[in-house]
């Protein structure tokens, strides 16, 4: 099938998605992107064979990677992801990062190039599906969403950062150099972002937001560009450039226009939600290797593996450095949350595949494993959340005013 025709069936599972999630999600709230994946598989090589990506396809699957990333950036709250609580986030990742490496090396049989693969796939978290539904249940701009988003900002920053270090293919020295060489050209950008904007450009901004112009939300896009483009140079992962973008974006728009600020992240996530996100998701269930997964043998045991590997490696950190005044099912909720894993997942095994150091069914289970943590562990944790809000109630606990 064509690009085109292609393209028209991931649009059309686009929009059948939603429909599905909506209609099951009254007896039982899934995440929508599982729809999104598992009808990719449907419509994908290894079933009905309908769709075949190619060029075309496969770059607008990245934007919507970077989308993904993008938004997932610029839902960081600065003043709430700081001090201690960022510290205690930064520490449980690094504490996973070690435990990834050693366990996945383990797993890798002693290959420390795969094993550095999956060890950083494992320290992962999906911060961009865990925050829609957290925003859906109410809990995103609370005490637990707030630290959630700590945790998870760390989740999604961390690999990509040992993306960029460990696979590069390059020496660490060159590396950190690059690397180096980036995070100074995002904070010289982030220092321009909060410098005050003259008035004429909150002006331009409310004017445009609805007209043709759209001056905040081209400027939004020039802003993901630049910031790609940096990364790109440099041989960085551009997923890093991604995450700065929104960083920035954040700074620009609510330091500049606050009052417009919502409006144009709403154009944003409507460009972003609404074409280029679904289409990568859609994308990668339709490059799951199905038929090596089902072959049986090492990959299906390792899918199960790699799930509880995501709760230990990457969870259990997080449970042993949550506040000790979190309530006991909070904290569980916390660490169910920041072990759900997928697009990193992806991009990580995407390129180990590339690079011919992880075999099909190793990635096939990481995915697969990233599937179902996207699947049951935020609908546990909502369920863990909601048990610690009964609990509260009686003594007029869970007010929100404590803090890491």
């Amino acid at each position: 099938m064509s690009h085109t025709g292609t393209l028209i069936l991931i649009m059309s599972i686009a929009v059948l998605a939603p429909l599905l999630a909506y209609g099951v999600g009254r007896r039982l709230p899934v995440p929508l992107v599982i729809f999104e994946i598992l009808l990719g598989i449907v419509i994908g090589p290894d079933m009905l064979g309908w769709a075949h990506p190619d060029a075309v396809v496969d770059a607008l699957s990245e934007l919507g990677l970077a989308m993904l990333i993008f938004l997932a950036g610029y839902e960081i709250e600065f003043d709430k992801v700081r001090g201690d609580t960022l510290k205690r986030s930064v520490w449980a990742w690094l504490i996973a990062l070690a435990m990834g490496l050693a366990i996945g090396t383990l797993l890798a049989r002693g290959d420390f190039g795969k094993g550095v693969y999956i060890g950083t796939a494992l320290t992962s978290t999906a911060l961009g599906t865990v925050l829609p539904v957290l925003r859906d249940s109410g809990d995103l701009h609370g005490r637990f969403g707030s630290v959630m988003m700590a945790v998870g900002a760390v989740g999604e920053f961390g690999p990509i950062i040992a993306m960029a270090l460990l696979l590069s293919g390059r020496n660490p020295g060159q590396s950190t150099a690059l690397l180096a060489a980036f995070g100074a050209l995002t904070a010289g950008a982030v220092l321009w972002a909060m410098r005050p904007k003259a008035l004429w450009f909150s002006r331009v901004i409310a004017k445009t937001l609805h007209s043709s112009g759209q001056f905040a939300v081209r400027l939004v896009v020039l802003m993901l560009a630049l910031m790609l483009g940096a990364s790109q140079v440099l041989g960085l992962d551009i997923l890093l450039g991604a995450f700065a973008a929104g960083l920035i974006t954040r700074i620009v728009l609510h330091g500049a226009a606050p009052e417009s600020s919502d409006e144009v992240l709403s154009k944003i996530e409507a460009m972003g939600f609404g074409f280029l996100v679904p289409i990568f998701f859609v994308v990668t269930g339709i490059e799951f290797d199905l038929k090596s997964l089902l072959d049986g043998g090492r990959a299906l045991l390792l899918l199960p593996i790699f799930l509880l590997l995501f709760l230990l490696v990457r969870g259990l950190p997080v449970l042993l450095l949550a506040p000790r005044d979190m309530a006991g099912r909070d904290r569980t909720a916390l660490m169910l949350f920041s072990s759900t894993a997928l697009p990193l997942v992806v991009a990580i095994t995407t390129i180990g595949l590339d690079d011919g150091t992880l075999a099909a069914g190793e990635a096939a289970a990481l995915v697969g494993a990233g599937m179902v943590s996207v699947l049951v562990f935020p609908l546990v944790a909502l369920k863990c959340r909601a048990a610690a809000a009964r609990k509260a109630l009686p003594n007029g606990a869970g007010s929100g005013a404590e803090s890491w």
